[in-house]
């Protein structure tokens, strides 16, 4: 384990875990209980008062090339974002971003039944962009390296009809309100480098200390 990003890694861990415990069980299918039982569907949450389902689909992944893709992209996120605010910030920006989506999915689009870490993940690349601008000019840099992936992103998002747009903007509004907030209330710590892909600069950014 990553002794600079344990968070990072045991949500990449446990959502691994619970891929194959649904594996085993049948996969995201009708025939596996905890399949049924787990899934973010609207009516079940508004008419039957099972919030819990926010919180277990986001764990959730149909196929290997979804927990894939997912798991990678959290990686990658998480790994930043803890670096810059600390485990637990990014622990509660990464809560945050889950269940912002999952209420987004809920009030806007309840009657589509949807599984997978990408609403909280996309929250990881709007707190990105939170602390790019907290930042000032030395977020420039990370802005301009965050900006490109994230539009690619969105576009995928509107141009492929399955993928939830209501858990992806909901966890990207969600995650850009914690970050900025969270590095709102940062203390004074170690300066890091931030290097821009493009140019090779590289600036210093306050980080906050690990938590």
């Amino acid at each position: 384990m990553n002794a600079h990003t344990p968070v990072t890694i045991a949500l990449v861990l446990v959502n691994i875990a619970v891929y194959v415990f649904m594996q085993v069980h049948g996969g995201a299918s009708e025939s596996n209980r905890y399949f049924i039982a787990g899934v973010l569907d609207g009516p079940d949450v508004l008419q039957r008062g099972q919030w819990y389902r926010i919180v277990t689909s986001a764990f959730m992944h149909e196929g290997l090339p979804h927990i894939a893709l997912n798991m990678f992209a959290l990686f990658q996120l998480g790994t930043f974002v803890e670096t810059m605010l600390g485990g637990w910030r990014m622990f509660v920006v990464y809560a945050i971003s889950l269940v912002g989506g999952g209420l987004a999915v809920v009030y806007f689009s309840p009657d589509v039944p949807t599984l997978g870490a990408s609403g909280a993940i996309f929250g990881l690349f709007g707190a990105l962009f939170a602390i790019g601008l907290r930042m000032g000019k030395p977020g420039r840099a990370l802005i301009s390296q965050t900006v490109p992936v994230l539009a690619l992103n969105l576009v995928f998002t509107f141009a492929v009809p399955f993928i939830s747009k209501a858990a992806h903007l909901g966890g990207l509004f969600s995650g850009f309100a914690a970050g900025f907030l969270f590095y709102a209330m940062r203390r004074r710590a170690p300066a890091a480098l931030v290097t821009d892909a493009a140019t090779g600069e590289s600036t210093e950014a306050e980080l906050l200390p690990p938590a």
